[in-house]
């Protein structure tokens, strides 16, 4: 098995496609209207891994920003950490410290522009 993709909670559509092309550098692979409202949208990492993007409805909304429970729950490597952190932070990331050197990496967390609580990490060696 693979997993193919994972559903990730924004308020709509097109706030969601705007941050992760704009602010993490995602590619936009597919936007299909399904009717009603709804639209099948999925997004990929420059190294290929996709996420769905779903607009939240119903009890749903309150769960925008914390699919993972108050703690980092995804984690974003990176080979440019100072322009990664300094794109993210133009585009509505807010960092919670400044970067920290840990064995395994540069490392900083910051929240996406709904609260969701990331890892943003240059691996050691890079």
């Amino acid at each position: 098995m693979k997993l193919a993709y994972f559903a990730f909670l924004v308020p709509e559509y097109d706030e969601g496609i705007a941050f992760f092309s704009k602010a993490l550098g995602f590619e936009l692979l597919e936007d299909t209207d399904m009717g009603g409202g709804k639209r099948w949208v999925r997004v990929a990492s420059p190294s290929g891994e996709s996420v769905l993007l779903a607009r939240a409805t119903g009890a749903q909304r309150d769960a925008i920003g914390q699919q993972g429970g108050g703690r980092v729950w995804l984690f974003l490597h990176s080979d440019d950490f100072a322009a990664d952190h300094a794109r993210l932070t133009e585009h509505g990331a807010t960092f919670e410290e400044s970067p920290r050197h840990e064995p395994y990496g540069t490392v900083a967390v910051f929240r996406d522009p709904w609260g969701n609580r990331w890892d943003l990490i240059q691996p050691a060696g890079q």
